[in-house]
């Protein structure tokens, strides 16, 4: 369950396995079999991570589609949505390792919403996201982030089947794959549906080949809160 105000204090919240055990070996082959190069993309791709174009395949569609899933982010953007972009990322063994930073929302604060769905377990060994909760909404006065400062950070740890939903403006970023081992993950996108055209230029250079004309209305899923 959800503690809904904790979850917009915080700005983010780890679903621990929201994916079905069953789902995990068709996901990461669908993974596998979706990896292109940097040159194959539009926009050339980092060198130190694999991209995999997948957002075609029925289970990973399932995956976006979980109702608690959809429940959350139903939450943190609080109006009628779409599903604006999936993609798979896995960090290669010596890479993965970002600066914190902020993906910024678009017209207004909390309109856009990020997940992280982990098809294999996931710690600070194998590149596993860090985050600051709380940074996504700057109290009155609060001096800028300075995006050097880890002391605030937090590593997460967890297994495969979880999925972290977070305001793409809490301040986060991915880590070192220190020791090699697969932490394959889709990276999926929300959008309030009032960014639907400016979505729309840009599908091209992001290459989504998926139908994004679906909307979702945050009354439609109901948040299990906790007590």
């Amino acid at each position: 369950m959800t503690d809904r105000e904790q979850l917009h204090r915080d700005g983010y919240v780890l679903l621990r396995r929201a994916i079905p055990a069953a789902w995990l070996g068709d996901l990461r082959s669908a993974f596998d079999a979706g990896v292109k190069s940097s040159e194959q993309w539009p926009v050339p791709r980092g060198m130190d991570c694999r991209h995999s174009l997948l957002d075609l395949d029925p289970k990973v569609q399932a995956v976006c589609r979980l109702p608690e899933l959809l429940a959350v982010v139903g939450e943190l953007i609080g109006e009628r949505f779409f599903l604006s972009q999936v993609e798979g990322r896995e960090p290669l063994a010596g890479g993965g390792h970002q600066q914190l930073h902020r993906d910024l929302s678009a017209q207004r604060p909390g309109d856009i919403v990020g997940a992280l769905a982990y098809f294999d377990d996931y710690g600070p060994e194998n590149g596993a996201t860090r985050i600051v909760p709380g940074s996504h909404r700057p109290g009155q006065g609060e001096p800028p982030f300075d995006f050097n400062d880890e002391s605030r950070s937090v590593q997460l740890s967890g297994s495969a089947g979880d999925i972290l939903v977070f305001d793409v403006d809490l301040v986060h970023a991915g880590s070192l794959n220190a020791i090699g081992t697969r932490r394959r993950s889709i990276l999926i996108s929300y959008f309030s549906q009032l960014l639907y055209a400016s979505h729309l230029e840009t599908v091209n250079l992001r290459n989504i080949r998926m139908d994004t004309r679906d909307r979702f209305d945050p009354a439609d899923f109901a948040l299990e809160v906790g007590t």
